[in-house]
């Protein structure tokens, strides 16, 4: 593995965690989003997440300036992505736009540039042969507050080469995560596998107006002695990408239910600039540092 320079594209919750985790662990990170206003964002949620680290992890001041130091910005992709030696792509979960994405990415990328996507939900397979690339090509992807909760699951495809495979793996622990091979293709890999049946089941008792958001919580909480409920971990996952995987969802199943909670997370969330813990506010509200 001769990983140097890492781009990540796609500047979000995640995206913004993976570039300054990648940074703090001593690579040179590019971050690519698609305006100005986008990466003025960006460095905001970084600038952020640099608190987190001293607070989480007790790194020092240098540390984190020295991790954001190593990071650059770019809303051009071809300069973000000129010395890459691996992209991982942070975009959101619609399909079209990472198809689109990966078409560009892969006529203006280095030729031994190896990409990933961190897609929650979709396929490596589904975008494979847009890359151009298919055997550098697979997916990484990460859980939310990459710094804590350092999961790192690495599913190849059917075309990806093994060398990349390994490379990956090999990346992923050179950033302090826990390297998890998935061989086989599986749709929301290990952990949302088990994780987003969960979070849709509490979205269903919500739509159907059972109990609310509090109470929903509660009653995990106290029942299994866990330390967040699903209300709040969506919060922590952004309810833009609960609404993007519910709207997905309604338009391939044609289902009246999803199609419901995408439109309650639309109008009672999204349009109020309710956003989850991101904005201060989600089904919970969180004070500010």
């Amino acid at each position: 593995m001769n990983y140097k320079n890492i781009t990540v594209a796609g500047s979000g919750v995640l995206g913004s965690q993976i570039a300054f985790q990648t940074a703090y662990k001593g690579f040179d990170v590019s971050v690519y989003d698609i305006n100005d206003e986008a990466i003025e964002k960006a460095k905001e949620r970084i600038t952020k997440l640099k608190q987190r680290y001293q607070e989480d992890l007790s790194a020092s001041q240098e540390d984190v300036d020295a991790a954001f130091n190593r990071m650059s910005f770019h809303s051009d992709l071809a300069k973000a992505v000129a010395h890459a030696d691996l992209v991982i792509e942070a975009v959101p979960e619609v399909i079209q736009i990472k198809t689109d994405f990966y078409k560009q990415l892969g006529s203006v990328a280095p030729e031994h540039t190896v990409f990933a996507t961190n897609s929650s939900t979709l396929l490596p397979s589904q975008f494979a042969e847009a890359t151009g690339r298919p055997e550098k090509f697979l997916a990484l992807h990460f859980a939310n507050e990459i710094w804590i909760n350092n999961t790192a699951e690495v599913m190849k495809h059917p075309g990806t080469d093994e060398t990349v495979f390994q490379d990956v793996l090999d990346f992923a622990e050179a950033i302090e995560m826990v390297a998890l091979p998935l061989h086989k293709e599986q749709p929301g890999y290990i952990l949302n596998s088990l994780l987003v049946p969960f979070l849709e089941a509490a979205q269903m008792l919500l739509v159907k107006e059972v109990a609310d958001p509090e109470t929903i919580d509660k009653t995990w909480m106290v029942g299994t002695g866990s330390p967040k409920g699903p209300f709040a971990i969506l919060d922590v996952v952004g309810i833009k990408t609960a609404y993007n995987i519910s709207k997905a969802k309604a338009d391939a199943t044609g289902s009246q239910e999803y199609a419901k909670l995408a439109q309650l997370l639309k109008e009672e969330y999204l349009d109020k600039g309710k956003l989850g813990v991101e904005t201060g506010e989600g089904f919970f509200k969180y004070p500010s540092e």
